[in-house]
């Protein structure tokens, strides 16, 4: 079970250090105001971060050393029970400003869509390593694990949470990617998918007010524009070095979701161009970094899973941070590591567990 030989990437190992630090500095400096005026407490958010933070990283730390092989038999399993929580979040979830992501536990809210991003990785990935020459076959192969990814997504839908939707369904196809679908039945799955994401944006008129606002922001700037003008004020006004930590003027109530899903802005508006830059860069080591891993995997299954972690992770990152500056429209996304979120901060950590456990087991570690 355990891995006793090899060593963990350590550019992997460094950067995901460096990002969870800053995304506790971040977090702090993001939400003082909000945890002081709401909570009486300018602590409130960070040390619940910091909470999350510590038992993802006993998460990370453990299943470094677990052979990713175990979760072969709980693929399926997996699957299953996130299926259960995402039909059990639109039935007992909290609505929060009209939207069904989390289940209240009492001493913490369970977002069931992050349990079902890794669950779907998983599963896609030991799918595709099982049935590789039958991955090619449309109706043997192909349609029977589209339909798993599709039924996924539309559960996360209804919800509403598009953004994670369209992430699950991006990461899915780039495993299957990986996996070895015919280069014909990629782009025929994206020139599928570019209605069906039309139509899902059109038939909601909230998703299409955000679209003219991406559009145009200025055409209403008191509304639909409202977050995308200020996030990109906060990121302006930073100039290259920052104004400084903490000293964020949009974090008083006027960028809403500050230290969540609009958190990128205050890194470029208190740590100006170059931290934002530096949290850009950190991201790009660990996309390119896993790539490597998945590269020198000692098995299909490896690959794959280790293409879907990556994929997962640093896809999240470029729609959070394509929002925040202006260049996609609002989804509504944490970005990884530095955004306020319990339940994203865990899986994530977790998930960085298993790619360094692959990238332990690595064929160069045997050169």
């Amino acid at each position: 079970m355990f891995t006793t030989e090899g060593k963990p990437d350590l550019v992997v190992f460094t950067a995901v250090i460096l990002l969870l630090s800053i995304g506790i500095v971040m977090v702090f400096s993001a939400s003082s105001v909000i945890g002081l005026s709401d909570h009486r407490d300018s602590f409130h958010f960070v040390k619940r971060q910091a909470g999350w933070a510590f038992l993802g990283l006993i998460a990370m730390f453990f299943l470094m050393r677990v052979d990713y092989h175990v979760f072969k038999p709980l693929a399926l399993p997996g699957l299953l029970i996130s299926y259960l929580l995402l039909g059990l979040v639109l039935i007992i979830g909290d609505d929060i400003s009209g939207a069904r992501r989390w289940i209240n536990l009492g001493f913490f809210n369970l977002q069931p869509s992050e349990i079902a991003k890794l669950a779907m990785v998983n599963f896609t990935a030991l799918y595709a390593s099982n049935k590789r020459e039958k991955l090619r076959r449309l109706f043997s192969g192909l349609l029977p694990i589209l339909a798993i990814v599709a039924s996924k997504a539309l559960l996360i839908m209804i919800e509403p949470d598009f953004g994670t939707a369209i992430a699950v369904t991006v990461t899915a196809v780039a495993v299957l990617f990986a996996g070895g679908i015919h280069l014909g039945q990629f782009f025929g799955l994206v020139i599928v998918m570019v209605p069906v994401v039309y139509r899902l944006v059109s038939q909601e008129s909230y998703r299409m007010r955000r679209v003219m606002a991406f559009v145009d922001p200025w055409s209403d700037p008191s509304d639909t524009g409202w977050n995308i003008i200020q996030s990109l004020l906060a990121v302006g006004s930073g100039g290259l070095l920052g104004l400084g930590l903490g000293a964020s003027r949009q974090k008083f109530s006027y960028l809403p979701e500050h230290h969540t899903d609009f958190i990128f802005a205050i890194v470029g508006e208190e740590l100006g161009f170059l931290g934002a830059a530096g949290v850009v860069f950190l991201f790009l080591v660990l996309a390119v970094r896993g790539v490597r891993i998945a590269l020198h995997a000692p098995d299909l299954y490896g690959t794959l899973l280790a293409v879907g972690i990556t994929i997962m992770v640093c896809f999240q990152a470029f729609l959070n941070i394509g929002v925040t500056t202006g260049l996609l429209p609002v989804t509504g996304i944490p970005l990884p590591f530095i955004s306020y979120g319990g339940s994203s901060l865990f899986m994530t950590l977790a998930s960085m567990g298993i790619l360094l456990n692959i990238s332990r087991q690595s064929r160069a570690n045997e050169a």
